[in-house]
């Protein structure tokens, strides 16, 4: 690996264990076993290093999303099923001791103290509700029409967003998938009747 590698991974590991607050580009350096100036002329910043090792971080647990990566889901696109078997998968990245899913938190309630990661996390939004929709509709990402993604997406983020919360909050009483897709059946048949 070269020094790019290195500080990312070196980088990764001081946000398990330490967060984006408490970072410095030092533990960085010390982490990962380069210098200093590496930070600068690979990534730029110190904050924009953090930002892509979150992304790493989220797409190494997103892999998880699907199931085991090896069979398709054989549940219908868009169906209850489908919205069970998901969440389910996504809760089961949340369940572990020391989950990644808690600098999400961390950027909702510090995020104006690391504005340069909030900004680059948030250009990143978009490609996230993609995904999303992709893995609950079985469309492909390229075929998503915005609409799709401005209503859907922003519904299935907005969940994950309120799931994190809960699991970082109070495991004890965070919802699993079955809770889930019930209130969702109960909403649904709410807002149909007569």
């Amino acid at each position: 690996m070269g020094h790019r590698e290195d500080l990312l991974e070196g980088a990764k590991r001081c946000l398990l264990a330490k967060g984006f607050v408490r970072t410095t580009a030092r533990d960085i350096v010390k982490e990962s076993g380069t210098n200093l100036a590496s930070i600068g002329y690979h990534y730029g910043s110190k904050d924009a290093l953090l930002a892509q090792a979150y992304l790493a971080l989220v797409g190494d647990v997103s892999d998880a999303f699907d199931g085991d990566g090896t069979t398709a889901s054989t549940t219908a696109p868009g169906s209850a099923e489908r919205f069970h078997e998901v969440w389910s998968n996504i809760i089961g990245t949340m369940r572990g001791p020391g989950s990644m899913w808690r600098l999400s938190m961390e950027i909702v309630a510090m995020g104006d103290q690391l504005p340069a990661v909030r900004d680059h996390l948030a250009a990143q939004q978009r490609d996230a509700e993609r995904a999303l929709v992709a893995l609950f509709m079985d469309i492909p990402e390229d075929e998503i029409p915005d609409k799709a993604l401005d209503t859907v997406g922003r519904f299935y983020t907005t969940l994950m967003t309120g799931l994190i919360a809960q699991w970082n909050f109070d495991p004890e009483r965070a919802p699993d998938a079955d809770a889930l897709t019930e209130g969702l059946r109960q909403v649904i048949e709410a807002a149909t009747r007569d």
